[in-house]
């Protein structure tokens, strides 16, 4: 099943649709559920009718169908009470270790996972705005799963099963306020802006055998400025979901609506697939050449993330943003 949250101009929540597997079509979820929340907090009860109406909608025969315009698209689950990024590829954080001559302290079989905001979530097709080219704007492709409740306690193998829908996101980060924020170590805040997401979230079993062990076994098309940028797989990571999931719910509830990034998509093979990020492909610049030699963002500038699945389809929708001034009061 693939779902989305559509712009209302009335409700920060948006109105949940269902979409059909091409993207093409799409019917209103209401009665069922007004919105991607209502709907992940009574999930077992509300999911089995609007996958009914799903196959409806593949087959034709949904009734009030409608052109699905993901220009109109909030993110899937527009906010969210909690949001945690993990960086869950150690690849992406050798390379940057490697490059920078740094120590990072890490534990063994410990996942490394940040709190996030989740009040502000962005839409896939929605301008960006950030104030000063200065603020060094960089993205980071990333794969994400949203829960239903997680109760405390539960093992990796349950955890995963409360993973009700898989999407894609952008990981916007300002790398000019990073290390100062790490050097206080406490948190990060001015160096991790609001997220943009993909304008479709899919239950795991629409990934079909890409679903395995927690992991998203597909490509990620990025593009910047409309050339090739990189298409790691998201196979490579460290810590499933469900791993991390059940890491994080060693001492607590997770409510419904969690969300969990994986970090940057990085590949060992990255001289091949390329990277998901800048500041990677930055680090890999340095290792070569001494000096990194690609910019950071600038105004105007245009970033496209996609996956396809195996039959060439687009599986979440792109995120396709153009990066632009912050003006006070516009």
């Amino acid at each position: 099943m693939k779902l989305a949250s559509l712009k209302t101009g009335s409700t920060r929540d948006g109105r949940l649709i269902v979409v059909s597997r091409d993207l093409a079509r799409a019917v209103d979820a209401a009665p069922v559920a007004a919105t991607m929340r209502e709907l992940l907090e009574d999930w077992d009860a509300r999911a089995p009718r609007l996958q009914a109406l799903y196959g409806a909608l593949n087959a034709g025969t949904a009734a009030g169908a409608f052109a699905f315009d993901p220009r109109q698209a909030l993110a899937p689950l527009p906010r969210s009470h909690q949001f945690v990024d993990a960086s869950a590829f150690l690849n992406h954080g050798d390379i940057m270790e490697r490059a920078y001559k740094l120590t990072v302290k890490k534990t063994p079989g410990i996942p490394i996972l940040v709190p996030r905001q989740g009040d502000d979530f962005r839409g896939p097709h929605d301008d960006y705005e950030f104030p000063a080219e200065a603020d060094q704007c960089d993205f980071e492709g990333e794969f994400a799963v949203i829960t239903d409740d997680v109760p405390m306690g539960v093992s990796a193998a349950e955890a995963a099963r409360h993973i009700k829908l898989v999407t894609l996101l952008n990981d916007v980060s300002m790398r000019g306020h990073l290390t100062r924020e790490l050097q206080m170590g406490f948190g990060l805040v001015q160096a991790k802006p609001a997220t943009i997401f993909a304008p479709v979230a899919v239950t795991p079993d629409e990934l079909g055998p890409a679903w395995q062990d927690g992991r998203v076994h597909l490509d990620m098309k990025v593009t910047r400025n409309g050339e090739w940028f990189g298409h790691p797989n998201g196979r490579e990571m460290d810590w499933g979901f469900g791993e991390m999931i059940a890491h994080m719910a060693y001492n607590r509830k997770l409510g419904a609506g969690f969300v969990l990034g994986s970090g940057t998509v990085s590949n060992k093979g990255y001289r091949e697939v390329g990277s998901a990020c800048l500041a990677e492909r930055r680090a890999v610049e340095t290792l070569d050449h001494g000096a990194a030699q690609t910019d950071f963002l600038k105004f105007g500038e245009t970033l496209r993330f996609e996956v396809a699945g195996a039959d060439g389809t687009s599986v979440f929708g792109a995120i396709d943003v153009r990066f632009v001034p912050f003006k006070a009061g516009a």
